[in-house]
């Protein structure tokens, strides 16, 4: 019985812990990821190139490479947004818009997106690529959740 009773003691410890900074860390990951990857497309370094160049190329209102950095810039933006809690509700409006963008490829590079004849089972390395913005969209959302409660936690402050 005693065994059990630590046991329990730790199980409720290591779940505050997590529940006091699941959601302050989620925030800072969004940050980071959104401002480090948006940060190489204005670069020029972005792994990701071709596959928004493929994809804006039909979009005539501007050049690849100045989509590229409208492109970089928003998830730059979005990643500072998230790192400040008054901004989160700026933030999760902003990427709402960039995963239209972000999914578009499933849709017009079908080709690129997936293995040959595996539609819709078989993605490539660039379809899952992004499909896992999946998991970008679930945290926004868990973040997002967080905005009525008075405030947004703060990162290592008590719920």
């Amino acid at each position: 019985m005693e065994v059990e009773r630590r046991l329990d003691r730790i199980d409720r410890g290591i779940a505050a812990f997590m529940q006091r900074w699941g959601v302050p860390c989620l925030r800072v990951s969004l940050g980071i990821i959104f401002i480090w990857f948006g940060i190489l497309k204005p670069l020029g370094i972005s792994a990701a190139e071709p596959l928004v160049l493929a994809t804006v190329r039909w979009m005539p209102l501007f050049d690849g490479g100045t989509w590229l950095s409208i492109i970089g810039w928003w998830e730059v933006v979005i990643g500072l947004a998230f790192l400040f809690t008054p901004t989160i509700r700026i933030a999760i409006a902003l990427l709402g818009l960039q995963m239209v963008g972000t999914f578009l490829p499933l849709v017009v590079l079908p080709e690129v997106t997936f293995q040959a004849g595996r539609i819709p089972y078989g993605p490539t390395l660039e379809g899952q690529y992004i499909i896992k913005n999946l998991l970008i969209l679930s945290a926004a959302l868990v973040v997002g959740g967080t905005v009525r409660r008075g405030s947004a936690p703060q990162l290592g402050s008590p719920r």
